[in-house]
């Protein structure tokens, strides 16, 4: 892992084609700005983490449905 030091409106870029940029510092808290192409998902983690978890559940889900078309 990468770590960066940061100001307020100090910025980051990705790729060439992403610019993550801090707006605010207020305690604990760090309000982020992301300036991305539109084809680039950008989720938090938190919610990427549930996304890859429903995914999961559905291929099994899937899986076990084709299975049992397959056995009659």
């Amino acid at each position: 892992m990468l770590a960066l030091s940061r100001k307020k409106n100090e910025a980051l870029i990705i790729n060439n084609n992403i610019e993550i940029t801090v707006l605010e510092i207020k305690g604990e808290q760090v309000k982020l700005g992301i300036s991305a192409p539109k084809d680039v998902p950008i989720y938090r983690k938190e919610v990427y983490v549930q996304i890859q978890e429903a995914n999961k559940e559905a291929v099994n889900m899937d899986g076990l449905e084709a299975l049992r078309g397959l056995l009659g």
